[in-house]
């Protein structure tokens, strides 16, 4: 599977553990995120990151800050782009059940 993955300062840390793990699942990874932890706003990088899963080059995508919430405001604002803020398995397995989602919307400064 090809995850497309975005981040603001806030979920650099949660980014770097997650691309972690998702390599080692066998996944292909693309980082439309910052690799710094300088300020910077998040719609910089959901914009990409929706962009490359209209065009199909992925199959899903995972979007975090410090809340999630800014990363999926800014997300469901984009064409075909259903992004689902979730804290825990279950809310992020419903979201995928029920609403199709196709991001998970991660708030990194709620989640360990």
């Amino acid at each position: 599977m090809t995850i497309g993955i975005c981040n603001d300062h806030a979920g650099l840390e949660c980014k770097t553990a997650l691309v972690e793990y998702l390599l080692k699942k066998g996944h292909t990874v693309v980082n439309f995120g910052t690799d710094s932890p300088e300020s910077c706003d998040y719609p910089d990088f959901a914009h990409p990151l929706a962009g490359a899963l209209q065009k199909g080059e992925l199959d899903c995508g995972i979007a975090i800050c410090g809340t999630g919430n800014g990363m999926a405001m800014t997300l469901n604002h984009c064409r075909g782009i259903r992004a689902g803020l979730a804290w825990n398995c279950a809310v992020a397995k419903l979201g995928k059940q029920h609403n199709d989602a196709n991001v998970l919307a991660i708030p990194a400064r709620l989640v360990s």
